[in-house]
């Protein structure tokens, strides 16, 4: 696997003067003792804010950011984290973390919005994108998350056959697409390859309400919703599509 900063956090929601803190994690992999934090606002380019030496937790920050005086930043277990003790309006923005790794590597990044808007968690349900007589036979499936604020979501798929474990999906066996429009993002995983048997496939979104699973099956009669599941409760949908 290449090697990679993880930042957990997708999206951050606070009100102004609310604390807030971005994680990076799996730094013991950098080639470098430094670890930077960068700032990127919806119109601009990429500022560094500052840096981090991993092994001693010293910080350096003079590079002219207008706001490194709200920013520090600490050693966590195998990472650091950037902190905001009071959020205000301007600090609306994307935050990554970086370092040296044969070459500059990034994190995925964490969205801070700044507002009074509470966090709405996703509605998620999985489709058939499309018939298989269109598709010369290949399969297509369809993950849906809308109402949800932030709008920010990542996707991930997983199958399971009959009563064997679950796994992730082969990225041989078929190919995803991601969709994004206001209000609503979705994931289409075409499924290349005719399945043997009965399996369940789940679409799992992460977001900052909660991560939610929608789950399909294939089978005989060709798909049906078995059921959607999110951290708090749990459904039957039960319907044939």
């Amino acid at each position: 696997m290449a090697a990679q900063l993880i930042q957990d956090d997708l999206t951050l929601t606070r009100r102004v003067g609310e604390s807030a803190s971005f994680s990076c994690r799996q730094t013991d992999q950098c080639d470098s003792d430094y670890i930077y934090w960068y700032q990127k606002k919806e119109t601009e380019t990429f500022r560094v804010i500052l840096r981090i030496d991993r092994t001693n937790g010293q910080i350096y920050s003079s590079y002219n950011h207008p706001q490194k005086n709200d920013f520090s930043a600490v050693k966590i277990q195998n990472g650091v984290e950037l902190k905001l003790d009071k959020v205000k309006l301007q600090h609306s923005a994307s935050y990554y973390c970086s370092c040296y790794i044969s070459g500059f590597h990034f994190g995925s990044g964490t969205k801070l919005y700044v507002t009074d808007e509470q966090v709405v968690k996703a509605v998620v349900s999985v489709y058939p994108a499309a018939s298989t007589v269109h598709l010369e036979g290949k399969s297509s499936l369809l993950c849906l998350a809308s109402a949800m604020f932030p709008p920010l979501v990542r996707f991930s798929w997983k199958r399971q056959k009959e009563d064997e474990r679950l796994e992730d999906v082969d990225p041989a066996e078929g190919e995803q697409l991601e969709i994004r429009e206001p209000g609503r993002s979705a994931s289409i995983w075409l499924i290349h390859q005719q399945q043997d048997g009965t399996y369940k496939y789940s679409c799992y979104v992460q977001h900052e309400g909660g991560t939610v699973e929608a789950q399909t099956q294939q089978g005989d009669e060709g798909w049906m919703t078995v059921f959607s599941t999110d951290s708090a409760s749990c459904g039957d949908a039960g319907k044939h599509l």
